[in-house]
């Protein structure tokens, strides 16, 4: 399977909040999160690692050349990266797409953070659900909800996604922003930017409006890094303190 890590933002709150790397080179345990996510796909079979950063991070890029270069932790990595700023992830994953076309992928931002079990665990059903034919994508989802502006998932008993809300109508899961998804989504994709679309919650309401077949798969706790206290706390999560 390949991979994709959206890596584009600039990482602004942090910044203000006195945090100098930029995201993708902010550490948790010790480990960038660009690292560990590749480290994570790199356990999970992963064919191929696409990568999208920002244009004006250049410690990023290079950080990235290096890895091309030398691999990680003394293993190769099979890495591509893409040096674009964009305006929205949205438009970040348009960029990569074109990697994306030949068979299933999953997508991540940089900044998620999940227990490397349960991501194995959710890989695995993915791989099962496209073998069998029964699912278009899985998504994973949670109950935990420690994000500004969630995105509510409705879900019927047998964890199929009915709709993708801004505002909770009764649902008790969000987007944890990790997206496992076939290649005919990426058609649907290009028809929301040819609209003029320009965020992934858009996109994914496409998804459910073009019919379709969308898993939900349920992680204990999904974590974003947008603020310095954010980092402490998917430590804790991490080394199962919280």
């Amino acid at each position: 399977m390949k991979y994709a890590i959206i890596a584009a933002g600039e990482g602004s709150r942090l910044a203000k909040e006195g945090v100098n790397a930029p995201k993708p080179l902010v550490k948790v345990n010790g480990v960038c999160l660009i690292d560990r996510l590749i480290s994570v796909f790199m356990d999970n079979h992963a064919e191929q690692i696409i990568v999208i950063c920002n244009s004006n991070m250049t410690a990023v890029s290079q950080h990235l050349a290096e890895l091309k270069e030398k691999g990680l932790n003394g293993t190769a990595v099979p890495l591509e990266y893409i040096v674009k700023s964009t305006p929205s992830s949205m438009h970040s994953f348009y960029e990569i797409s074109k990697y994306l076309e030949d068979g299933p992928f999953c997508l991540t931002t940089v900044d998620t953070i999940f227990h490397e079990k349960e991501f194995a665990q959710y890989i695995k059903e993915f791989n099962k659900c496209v073998e069998n034919g029964t699912a278009d994508g899985m998504m994973g989802v949670t109950d935990f909800i420690d994000d500004e502006k969630p995105l509510y998932v409705g879900a019927d008993s047998d964890m199929n996604i009915t709709g993708f809300f801004d505002e909770q109508n009764g649902c008790k899961l969000i987007s944890g922003g990790i997206y496992g998804l076939t290649p005919g989504a990426i058609t649907i994709l290009r028809q929301c930017i040819e609209r003029g679309d320009s965020r992934m919650r858009n996109f994914q309401r496409a998804l459910v409006a073009a019919g379709c077949r969308l898993k939900a798969r349920l992680f204990s706790k999904v974590l974003d890094i947008d603020h310095a206290g954010d980092i402490a706390k998917a430590e804790k999560f991490l080394n199962g303190e919280s």
